[in-house]
Protein backbone atom coordinates (compact mmCIF):
# COMPACT_ATOMS: atom_id res chain seq x y z
CA UNK A 1 0.00 0.00 0.00
CA UNK A 2 1.52 3.37 -0.86
CA UNK A 3 1.87 6.39 1.87
CA UNK A 4 -0.52 8.37 0.09
CA UNK A 5 -3.20 5.03 0.48
CA UNK A 6 -2.13 4.99 4.01
CA UNK A 7 -2.62 8.21 4.35
CA UNK A 8 -5.84 8.79 3.27
CA UNK A 9 -7.39 5.67 5.01
CA UNK A 10 -8.03 4.38 1.79
CA UNK A 11 -8.48 0.31 1.28
CA UNK A 12 -8.83 -1.27 -2.02
CA UNK A 13 -11.18 -3.75 -1.42
CA UNK A 14 -13.44 -1.52 0.59
CA UNK A 15 -13.62 0.67 -2.17
CA UNK A 16 -14.95 -2.11 -4.15
CA UNK A 17 -17.36 -3.51 -1.92
CA UNK A 18 -18.58 -0.14 -1.51
CA UNK A 19 -19.22 0.64 -5.09
CA UNK A 20 -21.14 -2.46 -4.84
CA UNK A 21 -23.51 -1.55 -2.50
CA UNK A 22 -23.98 1.97 -4.34
CA UNK A 23 -24.77 -0.61 -7.98
CA UNK A 24 -27.36 -3.03 -5.76
CA UNK A 25 -28.83 0.58 -4.27
CA UNK A 26 -29.17 2.00 -7.80
CA UNK A 27 -30.50 -1.10 -9.41
CA UNK A 28 -33.13 -1.53 -6.83
CA UNK A 29 -34.46 2.07 -7.25
CA UNK A 30 -34.37 1.45 -11.07
CA UNK A 31 -35.74 -1.81 -10.94
CA UNK A 32 -39.14 -0.19 -7.90
CA UNK A 33 -39.55 2.69 -10.68
CA UNK A 34 -40.41 0.69 -13.32
CA UNK A 35 -42.06 -1.56 -11.25
CA UNK A 36 -44.66 0.99 -10.18
CA UNK A 37 -44.46 3.09 -13.63
CA UNK A 38 -45.78 0.25 -15.79
CA UNK A 39 -49.03 -0.79 -13.60
CA UNK A 40 -50.13 2.92 -13.09
CA UNK A 41 -49.47 3.35 -17.14
CA UNK A 42 -51.34 0.17 -17.87
CA UNK A 43 -54.43 1.67 -15.13
CA UNK A 44 -54.14 5.08 -16.81
CA UNK A 45 -54.51 3.49 -20.38
CA UNK A 46 -57.50 1.04 -19.77
CA UNK A 47 -59.58 4.20 -17.73
CA UNK A 48 -58.74 6.07 -20.99
CA UNK A 49 -60.15 3.63 -23.24
CA UNK A 50 -63.71 3.44 -21.18
CA UNK A 51 -63.59 7.49 -23.00
CA UNK A 52 -61.79 7.13 -26.22
CA UNK A 53 -61.04 3.45 -26.86
CA UNK A 54 -58.11 3.87 -29.34
CA UNK A 55 -56.77 5.93 -27.76
CA UNK A 56 -56.41 3.79 -24.67
CA UNK A 57 -55.78 0.72 -27.02
CA UNK A 58 -52.19 2.72 -27.99
CA UNK A 59 -51.99 3.67 -24.74
CA UNK A 60 -51.91 -0.10 -23.49
CA UNK A 61 -50.21 -1.22 -26.55
CA UNK A 62 -46.82 1.31 -26.22
CA UNK A 63 -47.10 0.55 -22.24
CA UNK A 64 -46.87 -3.65 -22.67
CA UNK A 65 -44.32 -3.16 -25.53
CA UNK A 66 -41.57 -1.10 -24.01
CA UNK A 67 -42.09 -3.07 -20.61
CA UNK A 68 -41.89 -6.03 -22.31
CA UNK A 69 -38.66 -4.40 -24.61
CA UNK A 70 -36.78 -3.24 -21.32
CA UNK A 71 -37.56 -6.78 -19.23
CA UNK A 72 -37.01 -9.46 -21.77
CA UNK A 73 -34.45 -7.40 -24.10
CA UNK A 74 -32.42 -5.11 -22.29
CA UNK A 75 -32.51 -6.97 -18.53
CA UNK A 76 -32.33 -10.43 -20.40
CA UNK A 77 -35.53 -12.00 -18.36
CA UNK A 78 -37.71 -13.64 -21.10
CA UNK A 79 -39.49 -15.22 -18.45
CA UNK A 80 -40.46 -11.79 -16.18
CA UNK A 81 -41.21 -10.25 -19.81
CA UNK A 82 -43.54 -12.62 -20.82
CA UNK A 83 -45.26 -12.40 -17.43
CA UNK A 84 -45.62 -8.84 -17.55
CA UNK A 85 -47.13 -9.10 -21.34
CA UNK A 86 -49.80 -11.60 -20.39
CA UNK A 87 -50.25 -10.14 -17.23
CA UNK A 88 -50.69 -6.66 -18.25
CA UNK A 89 -53.28 -7.40 -21.00
CA UNK A 90 -55.15 -9.39 -18.59
CA UNK A 91 -54.91 -6.26 -16.11
CA UNK A 92 -56.32 -4.12 -18.79
CA UNK A 93 -59.39 -6.15 -19.45
CA UNK A 94 -60.56 -6.05 -15.94
CA UNK A 95 -59.08 -2.70 -14.79
CA UNK A 96 -61.32 -1.01 -17.36
CA UNK A 97 -64.87 -1.52 -16.25
CA UNK A 98 -63.10 -1.09 -12.11
CA UNK A 99 -61.97 2.29 -12.76
CA UNK A 100 -65.04 3.27 -15.08
CA UNK A 101 -67.39 1.72 -11.89
CA UNK A 102 -64.77 3.50 -9.53
CA UNK A 103 -65.05 7.01 -10.95
CA UNK A 104 -69.12 6.69 -11.61
CA UNK A 105 -69.50 5.62 -8.12
CA UNK A 106 -66.74 7.99 -6.45
CA UNK A 107 -68.21 10.95 -8.17
CA UNK A 108 -71.63 10.04 -10.52
CA UNK A 109 -74.59 11.93 -9.92
CA UNK A 110 -77.18 9.25 -9.28
CA UNK A 111 -80.34 9.80 -11.53
CA UNK A 112 -84.05 8.16 -11.65
CA UNK A 113 -84.98 6.49 -15.04
CA UNK A 114 -86.49 3.93 -16.59
CA UNK A 115 -85.50 1.11 -19.32
CA UNK A 116 -87.19 1.51 -22.71
CA UNK A 117 -85.76 -1.59 -24.47
CA UNK A 118 -82.88 -4.14 -23.80
CA UNK A 119 -81.82 -5.55 -27.12
CA UNK A 120 -79.00 -8.71 -27.77
CA UNK A 121 -77.32 -7.52 -31.45
CA UNK A 122 -75.89 -11.17 -31.22
CA UNK A 123 -72.63 -10.56 -33.03
CA UNK A 124 -70.03 -12.87 -33.81
CA UNK A 125 -68.18 -12.62 -30.98
CA UNK A 126 -70.99 -13.39 -28.92
CA UNK A 127 -73.55 -11.50 -27.50
CA UNK A 128 -73.61 -7.72 -27.36
CA UNK A 129 -76.21 -5.94 -25.15
CA UNK A 130 -77.89 -2.64 -25.96
CA UNK A 131 -80.01 -1.01 -23.04
CA UNK A 132 -81.74 2.39 -23.73
CA UNK A 133 -82.64 4.46 -20.81
CA UNK A 134 -84.20 7.62 -20.60
CA UNK A 135 -84.01 9.94 -17.71
CA UNK A 136 -87.39 10.53 -15.25
CA UNK A 137 -86.28 13.97 -14.38
CA UNK A 138 -84.06 16.92 -15.34
CA UNK A 139 -83.50 16.90 -19.06
CA UNK A 140 -85.35 12.93 -19.45
CA UNK A 141 -82.38 12.80 -21.77
CA UNK A 142 -82.41 9.60 -23.45
CA UNK A 143 -79.25 7.00 -23.99
CA UNK A 144 -78.08 3.76 -25.34
CA UNK A 145 -75.51 2.00 -23.46
CA UNK A 146 -73.50 -1.05 -23.67
CA UNK A 147 -71.93 -3.88 -21.88
CA UNK A 148 -69.10 -1.78 -21.12
CA UNK A 149 -71.74 0.49 -18.80
CA UNK A 150 -72.63 -2.19 -17.31
CA UNK A 151 -75.79 -3.78 -19.56
CA UNK A 152 -75.68 -7.33 -19.10
CA UNK A 153 -79.45 -7.82 -19.38
CA UNK A 154 -80.29 -7.81 -15.36
CA UNK A 155 -82.64 -5.06 -16.27
CA UNK A 156 -85.79 -6.02 -18.48
CA UNK A 157 -88.46 -2.86 -20.67
CA UNK A 158 -89.85 -1.29 -17.90
CA UNK A 159 -87.58 -1.57 -15.23
CA UNK A 160 -87.07 1.89 -12.96
CA UNK A 161 -83.47 2.08 -11.94
CA UNK A 162 -81.16 4.27 -10.66
CA UNK A 163 -78.27 5.27 -12.72
CA UNK A 164 -75.12 7.22 -12.37
CA UNK A 165 -74.24 9.87 -14.61
CA UNK A 166 -71.02 11.60 -15.06
CA UNK A 167 -70.86 15.24 -13.76
CA UNK A 168 -68.34 15.95 -16.82
CA UNK A 169 -70.71 14.99 -19.23
CA UNK A 170 -67.67 12.85 -20.73
CA UNK A 171 -68.75 8.90 -20.13
CA UNK A 172 -72.06 7.15 -20.39
CA UNK A 173 -73.93 6.35 -17.88
CA UNK A 174 -73.33 3.08 -15.44
CA UNK A 175 -75.91 0.80 -14.87
CA UNK A 176 -76.58 -0.91 -11.39
CA UNK A 177 -76.11 -3.98 -11.06
CA UNK A 178 -78.78 -7.02 -10.77
CA UNK A 179 -79.58 -8.98 -7.44
CA UNK A 180 -77.54 -11.93 -8.68
CA UNK A 181 -74.57 -10.32 -9.37
CA UNK A 182 -73.59 -8.75 -5.94
CA UNK A 183 -69.86 -9.84 -5.92
CA UNK A 184 -69.01 -9.00 -9.40
CA UNK A 185 -67.93 -5.56 -8.35
CA UNK A 186 -65.61 -7.18 -5.69
CA UNK A 187 -64.47 -9.88 -7.93
CA UNK A 188 -63.49 -7.31 -10.63
CA UNK A 189 -61.88 -5.08 -7.99
CA UNK A 190 -59.91 -7.97 -6.52
CA UNK A 191 -58.67 -9.61 -9.98
CA UNK A 192 -57.27 -5.97 -10.80
CA UNK A 193 -55.49 -5.43 -7.62
CA UNK A 194 -53.97 -9.09 -8.13
CA UNK A 195 -52.95 -8.40 -11.63
CA UNK A 196 -51.66 -4.89 -10.77
CA UNK A 197 -49.57 -6.69 -7.96
CA UNK A 198 -48.29 -9.53 -10.77
CA UNK A 199 -47.23 -6.91 -13.16
CA UNK A 200 -45.38 -5.02 -10.58
CA UNK A 201 -43.71 -8.08 -9.24
CA UNK A 202 -42.28 -9.22 -12.72
CA UNK A 203 -41.06 -5.74 -13.45
CA UNK A 204 -39.65 -5.72 -9.97
CA UNK A 205 -37.88 -9.13 -10.03
CA UNK A 206 -36.63 -8.57 -13.91
CA UNK A 207 -34.99 -5.92 -12.86
CA UNK A 208 -33.31 -7.01 -9.53
CA UNK A 209 -32.55 -10.33 -11.19
CA UNK A 210 -31.26 -8.49 -14.55
CA UNK A 211 -28.04 -9.91 -16.43
CA UNK A 212 -25.59 -7.81 -18.34
CA UNK A 213 -24.81 -8.82 -22.37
Amino acid sequence: MSKFGAAAGTVPGQTVSGKRVQGRARRAANSAKWAVAVPVLLLFGAGVAQWVTLLGVVVVLAVVAVATLLVGGVWHRAGAATLVAVAGFALTLFAGPAVYEGYMRTVGEPVDAVVMDVVDLHRKHGADMVCTVRELGGEKRTFEVSQMQNCFGQTEKGDRIVVREDPLGLLDPWLPYGAEDRNTSEITMATTVGLTLVVGASVLYGGQRRRDG
